[in-house]
């Protein structure tokens, strides 16, 4: 039974196991690797984090350009506001159904990402901006989402934290000898670098895409979206016989 009860989202406390976080780890990197450069492509804008926006903030008060900062800083919000609002959709479901819990923010960033990657040239072209928020409203759902499943061993929509947690524990490797603390250091060292690889992965696909098909290449995202809720199903209704 315990082979069938691997669902990447539904499992969430001591049920929850480092497989479990490596899939949804995968899935969702390479689905933001996707966004990253897709986003960056269609409105020259990062869609995945907001670090960087706040340069661009200061960068246009500078300049005086206060429409210009004003939209820095609802990209900022935005992505707050996804996170806050994924994060009230799953609290709200677990008191009444919790098996449909994180499936609901995804059906949000589905539904986001394929919108935008329907939407007319001119219309990109004109709302480059607003389109900007949408991405980042999306990633935002998508970012508390892994958090809060994965209490926050997880992370997929940007890699600076990644690059910092892989770098102190790969130094830990020269320091920590005993078996166990090997163990549980180079599951969380391969964790990470399934992350940063599957994020590349999917920029490479989101870039090659984007060339290809222009923005239609988020019904990508979309696929991988679509195909870890199915397989969650899936697991669950197997086990749900197996019982």
């Amino acid at each position: 039974m315990a082979n069938f009860s691997v669902a990447m989202f539904r499992h969430r406390g001591k049920n929850r196991t480092y497989i479990h976080n490596l899939k949804l780890a995968s899935l969702l990197s390479f689905v933001a690797g996707i966004v990253n450069v897709t986003g960056f492509f269609s409105v020259q804008k990062l869609t995945t984090n907001v670090t960087g926006h706040f340069a661009g903030i200061a960068d246009q008060m500078l300049k005086k350009d206060f429409r210009g900062a004003g939209f820095y800083l609802l990209f900022i919000l935005f992505f707050l506001l996804g996170a806050f609002v994924s994060n009230m959709l799953v609290e709200t479901t677990l008191r009444k159904e919790p098996r449909y819990a994180s499936a609901l923010p995804v059906s949000a960033e589905i539904i986001i990402l394929t919108t935008v990657a329907l939407l007319h040239g001119n219309t990109v072209r004109h709302f480059g901006n607003e389109i900007a928020c949408m991405l980042l409203f999306a990633m935002g759902l998508q970012n508390a989402l892994v958090t809060n499943i994965s209490k926050a061993i997880v992370r997929t929509t940007h890699l600076t934290g990644l690059f910092t947690d892989l770098g102190i524990e790969l130094s830990q490797l020269f320091f920590y000898r005993q078996p166990d603390q090997r163990q549980q250091l180079s599951a969380s060292v391969k964790l990470r670098l399934a992350i940063i690889g599957c994020f590349f992965l999917g920029g490479m696909a989101g870039g090659w895409g984007f060339f290809l098909f222009d923005r239609i290449i988020l019904l990508l995202a979309v696929g991988c979206l679509l195909a870890g809720l199915t397989y969650d199903n899936l697991k669950y209704r197997i086990l749900l016989y197996r019982k």
